[in-house]
């Protein structure tokens, strides 16, 4: 059953207007929020993060007038499924960022609190993004990536220490083994033989075996890892290539690439222009000029920069191998006295705008019950 302590702020209020709801969220509970449409506040209520609490929440929004549109924090954490629950019976959701520390620490903080500048800043329009879906072949993309991540920082991390192993291995198996390069060196480690758990006692005695054990078990470790990696990078580049072929075939974009654009993007209704894309990807100019430097530009600072580095390296491929980019370059480098590194910004707000429509075209494509 849900829990439903709510309280009433400043005695009893008429609703004006439509209701504007916030969400604080937390793993086990989240506290609601709901204000007026002149922004008084209604009351805030505490509910399970529950299918039944968010039946709950709903209604008790629902019982203040009509909701036009709530705000939710973490829509991509811990409020992915009251987020869910609320898109799919036509609730308009938008995404909340953390409240500003600078005026957390004056004011304090409070669950209630928080919840309540929630609905503040969907009501002000100061919270306008859409979140991003949490089902569908998209979805799928981002499984994938975790995962991958996961056994790529994995793998790092046996290698490192296979070669921390070696530095104080004994002299004689020490310089056997260090003139190898990575792919040798893991292929001979991989050869030695593991000890048996009944002849450890007796076995591990020597240095020299027992070093020898560690390094072939790391051995065998990272090479279970790549085996891994290569699969879940097969799975995700033939993903990718089927849900985003314009995008994917893009030169200099292909797979792996193109699934970090699919994630930044989400879905095609949370990006209304090239503009809005261009400026999730941190690649819109802005202002920057003070003084006798006014008119100055430079770029966005913000948005997501794993997005942004996509571009930079697309940027660096083409000027390495398309042959339009490297006379865009050439001809722009000297005459004008423009410096490589301002181009190189010039060439991914280019960019941003020819992905654009291809990405879209491809995320409509998706289908919405996939």
């Amino acid at each position: 059953m849900a829990k439903t302590r709510s309280t009433r702020i400043g005695g009893p209020v008429v609703p004006v207007g439509e209701i504007t709801g916030g969400v604080d969220t937390h793993k086990k509970f989240h506290v609601a929020a709901a204000v007026d449409g002149l922004g008084r506040v209604l009351g805030t209520t505490r509910f399970d993060a529950t299918l039944a609490g968010y039946a709950a929440l709903l209604a008790w929004l629902a019982g203040f007038g009509p909701i036009a549109l709530v705000g939710v924090e973490g829509t991509g954490c811990y409020g992915a499924g009251l987020t869910g629950f609320l898109t799919g019976r036509g609730v308009r959701v938008v995404e909340v960022d953390r409240p500003n520390r600078q005026r957390r620490r004056r004011t304090g903080k409070s669950d209630p609190a928080d919840a309540i500048a929630a609905a503040a800043a969907a009501q002000s329009g100061e919270a306008a993004t859409l979140p991003k879906p949490r089902t569908g072949p998209v979805e799928s993309v981002r499984v994938l990536r975790e995962a991958r991540r996961l056994w790529t920082h994995a793998r790092t991390a046996a290698i490192n220490t296979l070669k921390a192993l070696l530095v104080t291995a004994p002299p004689g198996l020490r310089e056997r083994l260090e003139p190898l390069n990575d792919t040798a060196l893991i292929a001979r480690c991989a050869g030695f033989e593991p000890v048996p758990a009944a002849q450890a006692a007796t076995t591990m005695l020597d240095h020299g075996t027992a070093v020898e054990h560690v390094l072939g078990e790391l051995a065998r470790t990272i090479t279970g890892h790549t085996t891994r990696i290569r699969e879940l990078d097969a799975r995700l580049h033939a993903l990718v290539e089927h849900i985003a072929p314009r995008t994917s075939g893009l030169f200099g974009v292909g797979p792996g690439r193109a699934a970090q654009l699919l994630l930044t993007a989400a879905g095609p209704d949370r990006l209304h222009s090239e503009a809005a894309f261009a400026r999730l990807t941190g690649v819109a100019p802005q202002d920057c000029g003070s003084g006798q430097t006014a008119g100055r530009h430079r770029l966005s600072r913000t948005g997501d920069r794993q997005a942004n580095s996509v571009l930079y390296y697309i940027v660096l491929t083409r000027l390495a191998w398309h042959e339009p980019t490297r006379t865009y370059l050439e001809q722009r480098l000297n005459p004008n006295g423009s410096n490589k590194k301002h181009l190189i910004r010039c060439l991914k707000r280019y960019l941003a705008r020819e992905i654009y429509p291809r990405l879209i075209a491809d995320l409509a494509a998706i289908p919405s019950t996939a």
